[in-house]
């Protein structure tokens, strides 16, 4: 009988044992942006506090993630369960230790994967979980004032009528359609960055570029032409003098209630409604419409470089946690109250609202079955280079002592200097 006790508590003892050793498993995430370190902490707290799973969060301290994550994932299996992957050669470098998360539910709860990193598979191997976005920044209430509602935007025809009808009257109405088009270092970037993606989203959507070509072919730069003639033309700014007018120059404009529209992005938020005073109420976020077939069904432009690669050399048990804890990450309350309140906008079904009403505009294209018009220009060769031959040929062009054929040749032919100079 003594034995038998024995047996049975030794088989007891090691079930336990077993038990104990195939738990749920662990969750350790190798954190890429600083500014969020202690919302991470806490909700890693809370999440182990519900479930009894250890999660861990390191983060890295600014500027050092590649040398931090590549030091962190030679300790085996202390290495991070969960880590970042933010483009192309990310992907390219840390392919090998990136779990396949095409079938995954967290993939499932996505609203679009248009940010997501693929293999050349096709094999989702990085999800993004926030995305900032820029488009044109409308004054609601000016417009309003102007008689016209954004219902009444729908494409570049008729953004261009309306935006000709109150730069006619801009007298009369007391503000100008567009902010002056800077090109201005502290503003040029706007134009021969964000709005150069225009042209160059098109051209590799029909193309089907998905790496840094060698060439472009300039297909889309007439449509580029429609929106910068419109931004010099409809603005009280003077066109021969964009050198020197800065962004601060155009924020201000906007923000003081002088003009309806403003080429910007989400982070303009805070200023315009802190430094401002401006009422979120009266702030919308609209496409960059250029004149492309289609674009009445465009969103914003939107991208990333923050994006979840769980670490395939991780347990099964470490890897199944991981995706446990981002799934609850992006459904629960307390989760997508984080992410809301750190990151904005969060491409996933359950995403709570942001206070950035921009961010929200971007949410609703997307939720609309609106095209996200993603960052094509990220492929851009030798980028300072590239960007300012484009912004030395569009000072001339608006000035009126150059001709449009010099900036297609800046962005078609600089486009090829640019990335063999970057590539010998």
């Amino acid at each position: 009988m003594k034995k038998l006790f024995a047996l049975t508590l030794a088989l007891m003892l090691c079930l336990s044992a077993f038990a104990c050793a195939s738990a749920d498993g662990k969750v350790y995430y190798l954190n890429f942006k600083p500014e969020s370190d202690a919302a991470w902490q806490a909700l890693a707290a809370q999440y182990t506090a519900q479930t009894g799973v250890e999660v861990k969060v390191l983060t890295a301290a600014s500027g050092s993630y590649e040398s931090t994550l590549t030091s962190e994932m030679d300790k085996g299996a202390a290495a991070p369960t969960l880590f970042q992957a933010g483009n192309a050669s990310a992907l390219n470098t840390w392919n090998y230790t990136m779990l396949d998360l095409s079938d995954s539910e967290l993939l499932s709860e996505m609203t679009t994967e248009d940010f997501n990193l693929k293999d050349a598979d096709g094999k989702t191997k990085a999800i993004a979980y926030c995305y900032e976005a820029f488009g044109i920044i409308t004054n609601k209430e000016l417009l309003a004032k102007a008689g016209y509602s954004l219902d009444d935007i729908k494409d570049f025809a008729s953004l261009k009528a309306i935006a000709d009808d109150i730069h006619a009257r801009s007298a009369e109405l007391g503000f100008d359609a567009f902010t002056s088009a800077g090109l201005d270092g502290s503003s040029s970037w706007r134009f021969s960055g964000h709005l150069a993606n225009m042209p160059l989203f098109y051209e590799f959507r029909d193309d089907g570029i998905t790496a840094k070509p060698e060439t472009i072919k300039g297909t889309y730069l007439d449509a580029y032409k429609n929106i910068w003639d419109l931004y010099i033309t409809d603005s009280s700014a003077d066109p021969t003098k964009l050198s020197t007018a800065t962004g601060d120059q155009a924020e201000a404009e906007f923000g003081e209630g002088k003009a309806v529209f403003y080429q910007n992005g989400t982070w303009e938020y805070a200023n315009l409604t802190t430094t401002f005073g401006m009422d979120p109420a009266n702030l919308a976020m609209i496409p960059i419409y250029c004149g492309v077939e289609g674009e009445d069904k465009a969103g914003l432009c939107a991208g990333t470089e923050n994006c979840w690669a769980v670490n395939s050399n991780a347990s099964e048990e470490d890897q199944a946690a991981t995706l446990a804890f981002l799934k609850w990450v992006v459904t629960s309350e307390e989760g997508t109250k984080m992410m809301a309140e750190q990151f904005g906008p969060i491409p996933f079904k359950s995403a709570a609202p942001s206070e950035n009403v921009f961010f929200n505009d971007a949410n609703n294209y997307i939720a609309n079955g609106n095209y996200v018009v993603t960052w094509a220009f990220n492929y851009t060769p030798n980028v300072d280079n590239w960007r300012a031959g484009v912004v030395s040929a569009l000072t001339q062009y608006s000035a009126g002592v150059g001709e449009w054929d010099d900036v297609v040749y800046e962005f078609v032919e600089g486009w090829a200097t640019q990335y063999q100079l970057e590539n010998n």
